[in-house]
């Protein structure tokens, strides 16, 4: 198939593409309780653009388990030397490694628009944030591969307080090559992603969990996190996509290097 490389976000082709992201109107507030119409209509947006991503895009998922003892481990000393607000969640590094072995397989980071495959030269994380009157949405975190954990922490603040007040800017909202969903403490182990189109992987993070786990023949208990890749066929396949999490892993496995 025809690959490309571009270097922003995908060009706007009528029919095509269509909005990379549904939000609220511009100026909107998102402290304020949503009427049930607007909560209706995001939800009908969501599930549209869902629903045109399991039509149009011939998904395929990997997932893995991960240890997340070096990354937990060097996390908490190094927030122990930090004020309270500066700390890091452990989020951060999760998207820190995505990016980083998105250098190793750029295959993934990028767009499928009018059967042809574009990879991006820009790493563009779309991160998904809940909207308290209801729905989400993924805006990116720009060049998230440059930025060092600190710099990747405090533009993630930012990011969510204006999600949530309605302040995104539009690059943000166009502008993400690939989704990260995270779902942290809540329920779920494992969660399994839907791609936004026009983009070609999203990458869902599970409930960290202490779960049995042996390691050169030695059998302990460790923080396990659950990673799934789902992926579009049409421009990479489990090999690439199984390589993908083993650069992701590799990098966790040295924290202190992000």
């Amino acid at each position: 198939q025809p690959t490309e490389k571009v270097s922003s976000a995908p060009s706007e082709k009528k029919g095509r593409t269509g909005s990379q992201q549904e939000a609220p109107p511009a100026g909107s507030n998102a402290e304020k309780p949503a009427s049930p119409d607007y909560q209706t209509a995001m939800r009908r947006a969501i599930a549209a653009a869902m629903a045109r991503s399991k039509r149009e895009i011939p998904h395929y998922y990997l997932q893995t388990r991960l240890d997340m003892s070096r990354t937990l481990h060097w996390l908490e000393s190094e927030n122990l030397k930090s004020p309270i607000k500066n700390r890091l969640l452990p989020v951060v590094p999760l998207i820190k490694a995505v990016s980083l072995a998105l250098r190793d397989v750029p295959e993934l980071n990028g767009y499928w628009i009018d059967d042809c495959h574009q990879v991006s030269e820009a790493i563009n994380i779309g991160f998904v944030i809940s909207l308290r009157q209801g729905g989400i949405i993924a805006p990116a975190l720009l060049n998230a591969d440059e930025m060092c954990l600190d710099e990747l922490m405090e533009t993630l603040r930012d990011l969510i307080v204006r999600t949530r007040s309605g302040g995104l800017r539009s690059s943000e909202m166009t502008g993400a090559t690939i989704t990260v969903t995270n779902l942290g403490d809540l329920g779920g182990g494992r969660v399994y992603g839907v791609i936004y189109p026009p983009q070609l992987a999203l990458i869902g993070f599970g409930k960290t969990m202490e779960q049995p786990w042996a390691e050169n023949g030695m059998l302990g208990v460790r923080p396990i996190l659950a990673v799934t890749l789902a992926a579009d066929h049409r421009a990479t396949d489990g090999h690439r996509g199984g390589q993908f999490l083993d650069a992701l892993n590799r990098y966790l496995q040295e924290p202190e290097n992000l």
